[in-house]
């Protein structure tokens, strides 16, 4: 079309990367606006380290911490230099999300043209994935800078080494490690970069063809570096998830969800309805379900391996989705959700792939091409557009997301815990209690929710409740110092002052320098006439920092 009006081949490329980031940008646009959300508020404004800026021991804290039971230190990098330039103003963090999901949809689109030449198709990969309302989760959420700009590097990584491959030297491999590294210092899920690039070695760069003699073992000899560093970040990822806290679902279980996860992330890709924040990981899952899904992966696994010689850009984009997912697919659980829009963001360029040569050679015609295909093109991408544009807004702040997430999911436990801390923080106690109490009603071992519940009813007197919900959270192993600090003080309040005492031990049993709950059982021993035991923990409290009983007792003629 373009060449007909007589543009050169870089003008060409010029307007497609002009008009890719320009649609990204405008369907993209409202983000600047939207205010932090969720996991945004650990990560950024609560978090002290980050709000040091970039500092000596800010970074070294980037690059030992396991804050959240992650290593992603350029995450934390990245995140610091966005406070250090802007503040806490959340539209410029949304701003870098979407600056680095269109550089990435630039270089996706720059690494197939360079493959392939083929201008048109590589152009609707690129804007595909950067138009495509599964991914808004990855853009709108600052939080998930972690997926952008992991993308970022996994596509700076493909395009260095699809330089490489042209004409292989060590200086052009020494850079395609370094953009692996930062990917892999960004998210641990590019793990499987490597089978990526084996992939693309097969279709579209054919290096196979020109390597006949042991193929397999020149591609071990080659790619056996990023091998071991894929290895590596995989045993420090299983290292400091270790201790985080994830929700142990049955081994079958996990499998039978992966399975069926794995196909409906195929059914979002073609019909993306009912997208949500959270999806929950089902009870109960019907062996019809499985059957079907194990079938239909089967089914196409088949179809690709037959049609292996004709059809070679098939197998490479099966087996891209299926590789990039398999990390998150829910085998090693690392949440309580079922699934994650955001894992999607990556894996998506496999079936990307597949549709935009699959219909290519479905319609052979030039004339055909430019009547049907072309303008099937642009409404499935104007729609796509449309779609983004709408879930985009309901990321604006976590009020607005959750009940969005309510109105599309059913039984969704997580999305009212969310919603009521988000109302809790607002100091809507009512509607915040009102929420954590419909997710107890459908998950009744949310044991986090319990202790939720239980400070609200502490924060408006209802200490009788509060113990209630205390003992609920305790009985599934959820008690911490606070849980027993708070119930102690709740005891207290309604007069149970042993109770009071032996909650107040163990929270300090649990938490050694707990100044505050020192001094609270000071107070109680004092009043008892317990001088020694009071005076003992006055002057532990105090020597924490916290001297108030200390010196109220001091005044009292107590302690001295």
């Amino acid at each position: 079309m373009l060449k007909k009006i007589n543009i050169t081949p870089k003008e060409q490329i010029f307007i497609v990367c002009i008009l890719l980031a320009a649609v990204t940008l405008a369907v993209y646009w409202q983000v600047r606006h939207f205010d932090f959300v969720f996991d945004d508020v650990a990560y950024v404004t609560e978090n002290n380290h980050l709000r040091s800026g970039i500092t000596a021991e800010s970074v070294r804290w980037a690059f030992s911490t396991k804050y959240f039971g992650l290593w992603n230190p350029l995450i934390w990098l990245s995140l610091m230099l966005d406070y250090q330039l802007y503040g806490l103003h959340p539209g410029a963090y949304h701003m870098t999300n979407l600056i680095l999901h269109i550089l990435t949809t630039l270089l996706l689109f720059s690494l197939f043209h360079r493959m392939t030449g083929a201008l048109w198709k590589s152009a609707f990969v690129a804007a595909f994935f950067a138009l495509h309302p599964l991914h808004v989760e990855s853009v709108a959420w600052i939080a998930e800078r972690k997926d952008v700009l992991s993308a970022f590097f996994w596509m700076l990584t493909l395009y260095l080494y699809a330089y490489y491959a042209e004409n292989p030297s060590v200086k052009k491999y020494l850079l395609v490690l370094l953009a692996f590294v930062c990917a892999l210092m960004s998210k641990p899920m590019v793990v499987t970069l490597p089978v990526v690039m084996i992939l693309l070695d097969y279709w579209p760069l054919k290096r196979f063809e020109s390597n006949k003699n042991n193929p397999w073992l020149w591609q071990l000899k080659e790619k056996w570096p990023l091998f071991v560093l894929s290895v590596v970040f995989s045993m420090i990822t299983i290292y400091t998830q270790s201790n985080a806290s994830a929700k142990d679902f049955p081994f079958g279980h996990r499998i039978a969800n992966a399975l069926i996860s794995f196909v409906a992330y195929l059914e979002k890709t073609f019909w993306p309805h009912d997208l949500a924040v959270f999806y929950p990981f089902p009870h109960h899952i019907p062996v019809w379900q499985i059957i079907g899904s194990f079938a239909l992966v089967i089914f196409i696994s088949t179809i690709a391996i037959i049609t292996l010689k004709r059809l070679s850009y098939l197998l490479t984009g099966w087996l891209w989705y299926t590789i990039a997912i398999l990390p998150v697919v829910g085998i090693i659980q690392s949440g309580e959700q079922a699934m994650a829009d955001r894992y999607h963001y990556l894996p998506s360029i496999g079936i990307a792939v597949i549709i935009a040569w699959g219909l290519s050679d479905l319609i052979k015609s030039g004339m055909l091409r430019r009547s049907i295909l072309l303008p099937a093109a642009i409404f499935f991408l104007a729609m796509i557009s449309a779609m983004t544009w709408h879930q985009c807004r309901q990321w604006e702040n976590s009020i607005t997301l959750c009940k969005h997430t309510l109105q599309v999911t059913r039984n969704n436990y997580l999305a009212h815990h969310v919603l009521a801390y988000t109302l809790f923080t607002e100091g809507k106690t009512e509607e915040t209690i009102a929420h954590f109490s419909a997710a107890i009603r459908l998950n009744s071992d949310y044991a986090i929710a319990y202790k939720a519940r239980g400070l609200c009813y502490f924060k408006i007197g209802q200490y009788e409740n509060a113990v209630m919900d205390f003992n609920e959270a305790i009985k599934r192993k959820s008690g911490d110092a606070l849980i027993y600090h708070i119930r102690g003080t709740s005891n207290f309040k309604l007069g149970h002052k042993q109770e009071a005492l032996a909650d107040y031990s163990k929270a300090l049993h649990l938490k050694n320098d707990y100044a505050e709950v020192y001094n609270d059982r000071a107070f109680i021993y004092l009043n008892q006439g317990n001088e020694e035991l009071g005076c003992h923990d006055a002057r532990k409290g105090c020597a924490l920092e916290d001297c108030r009983i200390l010196n109220e007792a001091q005044k009292r003629g107590f302690c001295r």
